[in-house]
């Protein structure tokens, strides 16, 4: 019984700062990688199809979809690694500081 009372009294207490703001940083990251993962990509393709294949190297409109295709697919890959790194880097900071409290 006491311990279903401590539970609701828990649940009306004010968050905790340090928690907070871990989660606005968090959902910072998440915001920053989405937008990255849209922009990124497809900024790379047209930009890559126009000024480097079709313009720099004088390749076909076909052959410059292809290339500038394979671009925007690293470039997806390139965002979801650097995405996991700082995730990654990001747990194991919130743990350490955890484990010296």
């Amino acid at each position: 019984m006491d311990r279903h009372d401590k539970t609701s009294l828990n649940a009306l207490a004010p968050p905790d700062p340090r928690t907070e703001s871990s989660l606005a940083a968090t959902l910072r990251t998440l915001l920053f990688f989405t937008i990255l993962m849209i922009i990124l990509p497809i900024g790379l393709y047209f930009s890559s199809k126009v000024y480097v294949f079709e313009g720099a190297l004088g390749m076909s409109n076909v052959d410059s979809y292809f290339y500038a295709a394979i671009v925007a697919v690293v470039a997806v890959h390139f965002v979801l690694a650097l995405f996991v790194y700082v995730a990654w880097n990001e747990g194991s900071r919130q743990w350490r500081e955890g484990k010296q409290d």
